[in-house]
């Protein structure tokens, strides 16, 4: 499988982050903004025409770069800001929200979000300034004791600006169809990497707006956020499924190259978490251990890094991820969970043995 960082896209003819709006379908253009960060260079918002205006699905992150790029990007279809009437963003992260806020108070577009996404807007608002990230506690209950501590401090220098997070026109609540122009768009609820993330399904034109739920070439990361849900990555693994029962579309992800085919895509996720989860189990040996533990054993990355050699916030996103996946197996009944001086730590349960899946999708990073 070709990386992120090396994908083509079939649409541009060019690496994927490539600046342009570049047609996906009749009336849908793909537009990557640029990220502020290594790991994911862009991020893709998607354009979709209308007699009325626009309708941007996902809105970028909102920092200078990227507004300069979107304006630029739209002036190649002879459009620009003050045309876009709606946006639909899959879910909550800054680098799809927080864009469409500011350009919503420049010119009065609509904003959709899901409503499952709601709790982590309040506890954003709701957090004393100066106080403690709520993943700080989670990390603890993990064992990552020094991780815990780190992750206080690089959150306590990093001061939210509550403008960026102001919620939006509309929530989404449930699967609904909406009408944008002449198309009819499948609004359809697929929580894990967020509780209230949407992918938006054209069937008509046989197109799937994914967000970060299917993405090309990585993994979104799971169980990492605010307001996190009980069975993060049974929710996720049973909205790919969900997916997987929708028509077999043309993958447009947030991240990376456009694709021809989501039933691919997800199988491959699908198996992956699998075999993950059959790696978890192994590791978790004839002992009790802790979700930091598990992760210290496994590999990270397509390039098997170990989770040492890793920083600080993809450190995090491992150990949390390794956390859904153990409470996953709690829940299949393979591992119960206890506690240990205020550490969550996992045993097999009688009679459980492990022997790891031999598919493994190999992704190379996971997405915050």
């Amino acid at each position: 499988m070709t990386s992120t960082a090396q994908a083509i896209s079939p649409d541009s003819g060019t690496h994927w982050t490539e600046p342009g709006a570049w047609p996906v379908a009749p009336g849908v253009h793909r537009i990557p903004l640029p990220l502020p960060m290594d790991g994911l260079r862009a991020v893709n918002v998607y354009v979709l025409e209308t007699d009325d205006g626009l309708t941007l699905i996902d809105g970028g992150w909102a920092i200078d770069v990227s507004r300069t790029q979107l304006e630029q990007s739209l002036k190649e279809i002879d459009r620009e800001v003050g045309d876009i009437r709606r946006f639909l963003v899959t879910h909550v992260h800054r680098d799809h929200y927080t864009q469409a806020v500011t350009i919503r108070r420049e010119v009065g577009s609509h904003v959709s979000l899901g409503i499952g996404d709601r709790a982590t807007l309040d506890l954003i608002h709701d957090r004393d300034p100066g106080g403690t990230d709520p993943h700080v506690a989670l990390l603890a209950r993990t064992g990552a004791t020094s991780l815990a501590r780190a992750w206080g401090e690089f959150t306590r220098t990093h001061t939210l600006d509550l403008a960026l997070w102001e919620h939006p026109d509309t929530w989404l609540e449930g699967d609904v169809s909406l009408e944008v122009g002449d198309r009819a768009l499948d609004a359809v609820h697929t929580p894990g990497h967020t509780r209230g993330h949407y992918v938006f399904a054209d069937r008509t034109a046989s197109l799937l707006f994914a967000g970060d739920h299917v993405l090309p070439t990585i993994t979104p990361s799971i169980g990492f956020e605010p307001a996190l849900a009980d069975d993060p990555l049974g929710d996720f693994m049973a909205s790919l499924t969900k997916v997987r029962g929708l028509p077999d579309l043309a993958l447009l992800p947030a991240h990376g190259p456009v694709a021809p085919s989501s039933h691919a895509r997800v199988d491959e996720l699908l198996a992956h978490h699998e075999h993950r989860l059959a790696l978890c189990l192994e590791s978790v040996g004839d002992g009790a251990v802790s979700s930091y533990d598990v992760a210290g054993a496994l590999p990270w990355t397509r390039h098997e890094r170990t989770l040492a050699s890793l920083d600080v916030f993809n450190s995090a996103l491992a150990t949390l991820e390794t956390r859904a996946h153990l409470e996953l197996l709690v829940a299949r009944g393979t591992l119960e969970r206890g506690e240990d001086d205020g550490v969550e730590v996992y045993r097999r349960t009688i009679g459980t043995c492990a022997t790891p899946s031999s598919t493994n999708s190999g992704p190379d990073t996971a997405k915050p």
